[in-house]
């Protein structure tokens, strides 16, 4: 039986016949095998360590640059990404409670897991969420949460907020699924209808005005997603220059792709959270 396993994957510093990258694995008893962990044998090619009696160390190499990355990271093939002009509001978006969804946080909540019916009319030109997908499809909603209010007085988060009952949607999806961008019925020039406003390799907020905030028009948060690379590179470039310019998305642009088998969409409109379930306003026609 195994006693003690202990794996640790570091660098050898010298005085080793080699220096690279590692896993360590020691047995304080005897053990027939012993199997690396699935995340670092996907690193790249290892070996197992027999240990055939006592107390052993082996070592077991992994190539110098070998680095797991996230299921669904992948590039998107053929894409380019461009930017527009805009005018600086925000110092620092990664600490911005509007443009950083994690921020506030969010909890689950037992409301229905489905769209749903409100009276009125809805926005022709509003952005429809069916279109983050390539089939249009509308997705089954795993769970729904509620987004934290944010408490401006005391810069702090607030209570959840309950009105709608609903302020960001789980969305069923294949992993790795390419994501892309709500088509609406805006023009916020040269055919673009959305700003990058914020974007990490697990978030990305989608403005649907030419302003660096949320006060005014449509805005998109969209979570466990792996920001397309270069796209990413092409925000944080930008945001370090001063936010000067902001990347731009046409409707139906690829902007990522899913991180598991859910994405969690919330959508606002002038700064308020909606309810991304509601058919009339974001479903139209399903």
């Amino acid at each position: 039986m195994i006693a003690t396993l202990l794996l640790l994957l570091s660098i050898l510093q010298g005085g080793t016949a080699d220096a690279r990258p590692h896993v360590v694995v020691r047995a304080s008893t005897p053990l027939q095998a012993v199997t690396l962990a699935p995340e670092l044998l996907a690193a790249g090619p290892a070996q197992q360590a027999i240990a055939p009696s006592g107390t052993v160390t082996y070592y077991v190499f992994l190539p110098l640059t070998a680095r797991p990355e996230p299921s669904g990271c992948e590039q998107i093939p053929g894409v380019q990404y461009a930017s527009l002009s805009v005018t600086p509001q925000t110092l620092d978006a990664a600490e911005h409670p509007d443009l950083n969804l994690a921020l506030r946080g969010y909890e689950l909540t037992a409301a229905y897991c489905g769209l749903v019916d409100y009276g009125g009319t809805g926005d022709a030109r509003a952005p429809q969420l069916y279109t983050l997908f390539a089939d249009g499809r509308v997705p089954v909603f795993p769970a729904v949460y509620q987004v934290y209010d944010w408490d401006w007085g005391r810069d702090c988060r607030g209570v959840l907020l309950t009105n709608p009952p609903v302020t960001l949607a789980g969305m069923g999806v294949p992993p790795g699924e390419v994501l892309r961008l709500p088509d609406s019925g805006y023009d916020i020039g040269s055919d673009y209808e959305a700003l990058v406003l914020y974007a990490t390799e697990g978030r990305i907020t989608l403005s649907y005005t030419r302003e660096d905030s949320v006060v005014k028009g449509y805005t998109v948060h969209v979570e466990n997603v792996c920001v397309e690379p270069s796209l990413l590179a092409l925000y944080e470039t930008l945001d370090d220059a001063g936010r000067v310019q902001l990347p731009a998305l046409r409707g139906g642009q690829p902007f990522g792709r899913a991180l598991g088998t859910e994405i969690r969409v919330a959508i606002r409109d002038a700064g308020t959270f909606m309810d991304p379930r509601s058919r009339k306003d974001w479903w139209q026609g399903k």
